[in-house]
């Protein structure tokens, strides 16, 4: 698979527009395994491979545990995510699959026991921008560097 244009080079501007909602979120000082995780869950919802790389990365710096990473996909048939993970994971897929997600009430009221209002808004604007990278690099076919370790 070829890389058919670098965006970053052809819009210079966009992406650092869309780039000032993750300083955001990092001057709001969001729970970095909470969001590498959150992270993870909507690139492998979109296949992006990129994303999932270089997320996996940054959790594992983090101090995530690799057994975590690797059952993420399947994780309502863990029992080693906090129940508060279980439903920001549940609110990333409902947001991530909006068009087919037919209510979101009832996740919206799970996700809504373990969050403020603000982080809320935070978590969702965690998944808002995953899923803006997860289409430029699966549209535009970002290549995944190839990792030595």
């Amino acid at each position: 698979m070829s890389e058919r244009i670098d965006y970053r080079k052809v819009a210079p501007e966009a992406v650092q527009a869309l780039s000032s909602v993750g300083k955001y979120l990092h001057a709001e000082k969001f729970d970095l395994k909470l969001k590498a995780l959150v992270e993870l869950r909507v690139s492998q919802i979109n296949g992006c491979a990129y994303c999932l790389n270089l997320h996996t990365q940054e959790a594992r710096a983090a101090g995530e545990a690799q057994q975590r990473l690797d059952c993420l996909s399947a994780w309502r048939e863990t029992n080693f995510y906090t129940e508060k993970e279980m439903a920001a994971f549940a609110w990333a897929e409902a947001l991530t699959l909006i068009s087919q997600t037919p209510s979101t009430e009832a996740v919206y009221q799970e996700v809504s026991k373990h969050f403020t209002e603000r982080e809320l808004v935070d978590l969702s604007m965690v998944i808002v921008n995953m899923n803006a990278w997860n289409r430029l690099a699966v549209g535009f076919h970002v290549r995944v560097p190839v990792r030595t370790s």
